[in-house]
């Protein structure tokens, strides 16, 4: 059996020219990244400008080692390296500073913007996301979806690299949040755990439509609510209550929400206890 499989594979022949990157090395890069811009903010590890440059240099060669396989050379991919240091690492930095804000005003049982960045599942992945949609736009294959998956792995939320996601985003708990690759969500909104922001049709001839749906500034999204369609927007400053299901759009400052009913009955009608099996 062993060598039956051995020859299927020389048959195929290699998947990829070059070694690929996996998502261990993505995540040890991710990992790296996020303690330069955060767990040592206040400078005092880098104690003269050569330490600060010596470190920069090491992530530039760590993301170089990344994307080359996914690029025409590696002057390409050390040009790509040295923009995002450069240009686009300062913007990012900036948005997630807004993000941990956000996650801290927004959340009573916040005691600090420390613990929001030490802890908060909701902070790492929408760090993790705006990394890997700047890869995702500047259309270097692959990369992006093993920054997002790693991401994923660890938090239980999952965010496509196409998601265009605005400032002072705040995902609450997190766990089982999905974020579709055409969505479009403003500024100021919050997501609770279990949203979905899906897409109507699941058909492969769709992949270059807008398949997901828009979330206007301001709007709250609680727990378990599923919005679908690349039609669907949510207007501003709306509220969408837990476990509905949307798919037509919104007005702006709308509450949408599923009325719970329920009916007591006198205990004698009780004539067993009920046990659902789950």
């Amino acid at each position: 059996m062993e060598v039956a499989l051995l020859e299927k594979m020389r048959a195929r022949g290699p998947v990829f020219s070059i070694p690929m990157p996996g998502k261990n090395e993505a995540g040890f890069f991710i990992g790296a990244l996020l303690d330069f811009l955060f767990f040592h903010n206040d400078g005092s590890e880098f104690e003269t400008p050569s330490a600060y440059s010596n470190k920069l240099a090491e992530l530039t060669t760590l993301l170089k080692a990344l994307v080359h396989p996914f690029v025409k050379s590696e002057k390409e991919a050390a040009t790509l390296s040295e923009t995002f240091f450069a240009k686009e690492l300062p913007r990012i930095y900036d948005t997630l500073w807004q993000d941990a804000e956000a996650a801290y005003a927004g959340d009573p049982a916040a005691q600090s913007i420390q613990e929001v960045l030490l802890a908060y599942p909701g902070f790492f992945a929408i760090a993790v996301h705006r990394i890997a949609h700047y890869f995702e736009v500047e259309k270097i294959p692959v990369l992006p979806r093993l920054f997002s998956e790693h991401a994923h792995e660890k938090t239980g939320i999952d965010i496509h690299p196409g998601a265009q996601i605005g400032k002072s985003f705040f995902m609450d708990h997190g766990t089982g949040i999905v974020i579709g690759g055409t969505s479009i969500i403003a500024d100021n909104v919050k997501i609770y755990q279990g949203v979905t922001l899906g897409a109507l049709s699941v058909d492969k001839s769709l992949a270059s439509t807008r398949r997901h749906p828009t979330i206007e500034e301001g709007v709250v999204i609680y727990a378990g609510a599923t919005i679908l369609g690349g039609k669907t927007v949510i207007g501003r400053h709306s509220v969408i209550g837990g476990n509905t299901w949307i798919v037509e759009s919104v007005l702006p400052y709308s509450v949408v929400y599923n009325k719970a009913t329920s009916h007591t009955r006198p205990s004698k009608e009780m004539e067993s206890v009920i046990d659902f099996i789950i």
